[in-house]
Formats: structure tokens, C-alpha cells, sequence
């Protein structure tokens, strides 16, 4: 995160919304659209919904583009994985750019780029083409890296889980929209006189239309931080221009960023390859036609319209109550048990069954997310981009880790393939118990004596920035950080002190 120098101003800034010492909001109002805050999470779920709705508009249409390129099992398992394996590297690359250019200007220029490649689905004639489309339309998810970083910036560590679970959660819902959305486009089309081989292209630009537009509304209205846009702030001299080298040392040094990757892989990863599967896994297995299997389809990515802000809100929640340690407990009880239902949607031989499984399933395993994005503000405040993007980018490795093990070709059946999918969600979400703040404990660990939040966060500055004030943010940060001590410990030890005197 960018070093804010130490500037006197003598004329607090006025905002429409309550702020903390980094004029960051203590509130949430949902539906409030006050400047800067509330637009900024406006702005960035639209955007984010838009991106994830043109990287998951082909899976509801793949009956009719299958027959159309002659696509095999392998070329469908290939495509999927190729969807969620490009913004891997696009997700590490953007929680850097958020750094050092900001979330505003990382996210617009990202989406405006990869906007092309979903106009271009409309011309793919061979399985190697449906491969590259979605592999290059999927760079798109990388925006889901901004959205968190800059939810980050603008909400106070009070409410920050639940506006990181709110803005992802409604981004993501782009997923389920897609596949109730672009089966009924398709239909319109076809209305229009188009053939079926005609009309499953056509309707990709309403997809990329979109996802332009929304590109242009970031870059028009949207601000990088509740002071101003990186670039006016680093040009005025009341932000320094961090080191990159340093903010990715920070950032890859911290072991938590590797947990929380890894945890995110199989909460937001399963996501992924859910969307990617389950709209011809009830075609196939249940005899559906191809509007009845979207919907089902869509009722799985459009829980995310609350799952994702409970896990956020819960996060939140067991902060105030019990501090970090109630935040990485909810987590790890959330995804063991979205590990369970999804074994448990796996072995069901209904559909009645398998819808209600995969409903219930599709709530804890999105509400993990939330969860996950409720700790990772915490583990690094100078390299929280890094931190951001090396947890984003873990969703997508798990991802492609079970389409390649689970759903590439016919090793196993789809059925099987989800079951076996529940039992590394379990396993993986054991690395939750090995995070370990200092200054707050873990889940089975307190935390150490005399270790205060100032003590953790200045470790990522060295003696000489000190002696510039480069460091006086992550202060404030720690200032309001306090709030992550259980309920035994609220107080810091200076401030123990002083009640003793008293």
C-alpha cells in the first residue's frame, strides 16, 4: 500500500460519511451512494459483475456451441481451465499495480483490454479459438484483486469484511446472472430470424458492451482513495511513491499471504469450476433443456447476491466479540462444512436433491470467501495489493488444480469429480489453523506479551523510512487496528498502564 507522508493540515476534510484518523468509513450504508466512499463500492461491484459475466457467458451456452464446433470432453475441460488459469498471473501483476498506480486506473485499464477478446468469441470457428477466447476473457477476473484493494482503502478495519464480502459477493454474482441471462439472449436472437450457429455469437457483445461501459464509469467517477487519485496525490507531494521491489518482498515474505492463497484456492476456486460445470452437468445427467439447466445453474452463483456479505458480516461480527481469533475460527468452520455439502451434492442421485444440496453448499462455500477477505486486510498493510493479489490469484490455481484433476476428460464422472472435490476442500482448509498474529494469536495460540499492532506493521519499514515519516499510515492503520485484540485485550499496554495510575 502507497506511504502517505506526514502532512499538517489545519482544515480537516468534511465527508458525507463518519470517518476514522485515514478518513476511511466506519459505516457501511448499502444503498448510499455518498462520494467518495459508497461510489467507490458502487462502481467497483459493477465493474467486477461485468467482468465475471463475459469470463462465464459461454458454460450456458455450451450445448449449442459444442455441436457447433465439435468440441470434445477434453476441449470443454480444456477451455474451463483455461478460463481461470490466465488471471493467475493477471491477479499478482494487479495487486501490484494497485500499489503503486491505484485501484481506479489498474482495474479500468484491465477491463478496457480484455473487452476485445469476449467481441472476438463471435468469430471462434475451432476448439483451439474457444480455448483462446476464454482463456484471454478470463484475465478479466483479475479486477476481483481491485475491487478488494480498494474496498480496503475506503472502509475502517470495523466494517472492512463486510464491504469486501458485499462488493465481491455482488461482483460474483455475475457468474450466476450469466447463466440465467445469456440462454434468454440467445432466445431473443433466434427470434430475430438468426440461426442457432449465428445467434450463441451474437449475443457476446452484450457481454463486452457492458463490460466497456462499466470500464469508462470507474475511470469517470471513481476514486482511488477517500483523499484523491494516486497520481494527483504522489504529483501535490502527500503520497510517496513506494518502492515495487519492496512492496513485493512484503508481500511474498509474509507466510499468511500463502494460507490465505491457499484457503481462497478451494473456497473461490470450487466457485470457479462450479461455474464452469454445473449448467451441462444437469443438461447431461438430468435430461434438462438448455433454459431449465441455466436457471438451475444460475441459482448457484446468485447466492452470492447475500452469501458472500454474510461471510463478510459474520468475519466483522466475531471481530467484535472475540477479535482475530474469532474471525480465522468462523472461517475454518465455514469452509469445513462447504467441503461437507459439497461431497454430500456429489453422492446425491435426484434432482430435487442435487438442487437443494448445491443451494446450501453454494452459501458456505461463498460465504468462506467472504470470510477469507474478512483476515487478508490484516496480514500486510504496505503490501496489501501483493497480499490481495497473491489471495485472488490462489482462487484461481485452485481452480485449475480440481478442473484439471476432477473434470478434464473422462477419469471420472462429474458426480464423482464433485464429491472427490468436497474431501481436498476439507484438507486444505486445515492450513487456516497455522495463521498466527503476534499481536492477536490464532486459533489455538494467544497472542504474545508486549506485541502491540504498531510493533507488526513497522517491521515492513526500514530505520531510514522511518526517519521520513514514510510509516506514519500503517500507524494509523494499527491505531485502528485494535479492534482485532479479543475481548480481554482491547486495551494496549500503554493504555493499561494509565488505568493502573489511575
Amino acid at each position: 500500500m502507497e506511504a502517505m507522508k506526514a502532512v499538517s493540515d489545519p482544515i480537516p476534510k468534511k465527508f458525507a460519511l463518519p470517518v476514522d484518523s485515514e478518513n476511511k468509513s466506519i459505516t457501511f450504508p448499502l444503498f448510499s451512494v455518498a462520494k467518495p466512499h459508497m461510489r467507490a463500492f458502487h462502481l467497483c461491484w459493477i465493474q467486477f459483475f461485468s467482468c465475471f459475466l463475459s469470463t462465464f457467458a459461454a458454460p450456458p451456452l455450451l450445448p449449442i456451441i459444442r455441436d457447433n464446433l465439435n468440441l470434445t470432453a477434453n476441449d470443454i475441460g480444456n477451455s474451463g481451465i483455461g478460463s481461470v488459469s490466465g488471471a493467475i498471473f493477471a491477479r499478482v501483476a494487479m495487486g501490484a499495480a494497485c500499489d503503486l498506480v491505484g485501484p481506479r486506473l489498474a482495474s479500468a485499464t484491465l477491463t478496457l483490454l480484455t473487452a476485445p477478446a469476449v467481441y472476438l468469441s463471435a468469430v471462434a470457428d475451432t476448439p483451439t479459438g474457444y480455448f483462446l477466447m476464454r482463456f484471454f476473457t478470463g484475465f478479466a477476473l483479475a479486477t476481483f484483486v481491485s475491487t478488494q484493494y480498494w474496498m480496503s482503502s475506503m472502509f475502517s478495519p470495523t466494517v472492512v469484511g463486510q464491504a469486501n464480502g458485499q462488493a465481491a459477493g455482488w461482483g460474483n454474482l455475475g457468474g450466476g446472472v450469466a447463466q440465467l441471462v445469456m440462454p434468454l439472449v440467445y432466445s431473443v436472437v433466434l427470434k430475430t430470424g438468426s440461426t442457432p450457429f449465428s445467434a450463441w455469437r451474437i449475443s457476446f457483445f452484450i457481454p463486452a458492451l457492458f463490460q466497456m461501459g462499466s470500464a469508462f464509469a470507474v475511470m469517470l467517477f471513481g476514486q482511488d482513495l477517500p483523499d484523491g487519485n494516486f497520481h494527483e496525490l504522489q504529483k501535490s507531494g502527500d503520497m510517496h511513491k513506494d518502492n515495487a521491489s519492496k512492496v513485493l518482498y512484503h508481500g511474498v515474505t509474509n507466510y499468511r499471504s500463502w494460507i490465505t492463497a491457499l484457503g481462497y484456492g478451494f473456497c473461490f476456486g470450487v466457485e470457479l469450476a462450479v461455474n464452469n460445470i454445473v449448467a451441462y452437468y444437469f443438461y447431461d445427467r438430468f435430461n434438462l433443456n438448455l433454459y431449465i439447466s441455466g436457471i438451475v445453474g444460475a441459482s448457484f452463483g446468485m447466492v452470492n447476491l447475500f452469501s458472500r456479505p454474510i461471510g463478510g458480516g459474520l468475519s466483522d461480527f466475531m471481530a467484535k466479540k472475540f477479535g482475530m481469533r474469532g474471525r480465522l475460527w468462523s472461517w475454518w468452520v465455514v469452509q469445513a462444512l462447504s467441503g461437507v455439502l459439497c461431497i454430500g451434492m456429489g453422492l446425491m442421485n435426484t434432482l430435487s436433491g442435487s438442487i437443494a444440496v448445491m443451494i446450501i453448499f453454494s452459501v458456505f462455500v461463498q460465504a468462506a470467501e467472504g470470510l477469507t477477505f474478512g483476515v487478508v486486510p490484516f496480514v500486510s498493510r504496505r503490501s496489501l495489493g501483493v497480499v490481495s493479489g497473491m489471495t485472488g490469484a490462489g482462487g484461481n490455481v485452485g481452480a485449475v488444480i480440481t478442473q484439471v484433476i476432477f473434470f478434464r476428460g473422462s477419469q471420472f464422472t462429474t458426480e464423482k469429480g464433485i464429491q472427490y472435490m468436497g474431501y481436498m476442500i476439507i484438507a486444505c482448509s486445515f492450513g487456516i489453523t497455522s495463521i498466527y498474529f503476534p499481536q492477536w494469536g490464532g486459533m489455538f495460540w494467544g497472542p504474545k506479551k508486549h506485541v502491540t499492532e504498531e510493533d507488526y506493521y513497522l517491521r515492513e519499514w526500514d530505520a531510514k523510512e522511518q526517519e521520513l515519516g514514510l510509516h506514519h499510515v500503517s500507524m494509523k492503520f494499527a491505531e485502528g487496528s485494535r479492534n482485532e485484540r479479543s475481548s480481554k485485550g482491547k486495551s494496549s499496554p500503554e493504555e493499561e498502564m494509565t488505568e493502573t495510575r489511575v
